[in-house]
């Protein structure tokens, strides 16, 4: 807890901002800190699916080790920018910034070779 302003304890909210590259864009997307506490149940999901394996561009991974489970997870972020799907943009960036502690962003690889996207960091 942190004192805040008023001189009680109480818990103040701080967002996580994960800087996205797609091509020339840049994104930023706020990632509230009460997400990243209340998704793991959403980010479990994710990583029981990626267990049985993944189609990464034209080959198959059958076990994704965790750069390549972000380097998926990436890919569904792309996929939620551009559809405008923001609560799914930000789901997404939360299970990046779990999994990979100190990334601060992403570098998507926008034509179609997951393998590509590289992760950013400070």
């Amino acid at each position: 807890m942190v004192k805040n302003g008023r001189g009680d304890f109480k818990g103040l909210r701080r967002n996580v901002r994960f800087k996205v590259v797609i091509g020339e864009q840049m994104y930023a997307i706020e990632v509230p800190e009460d997400l990243l506490r209340d998704s793991a149940e959403f980010h479990a999901r994710l990583d029981r699916d990626m267990d049985r394996g993944w189609r990464m561009g034209r080959e198959f991974v059958a076990r994704p080790d965790r750069l390549q489970r972000c380097q998926i997870v990436a890919d569904k972020l792309l996929t939620s920018i551009t559809q405008g799907n923001q609560a799914s943009a930000m789901l997404m960036a939360a299970y990046i910034a779990l999994r990979m502690p100190g990334a601060v962003g992403v570098d998507i690889d926008d034509a179609g070779e997951m393998q590509n996207t590289e992760l950013l960091y400070a």
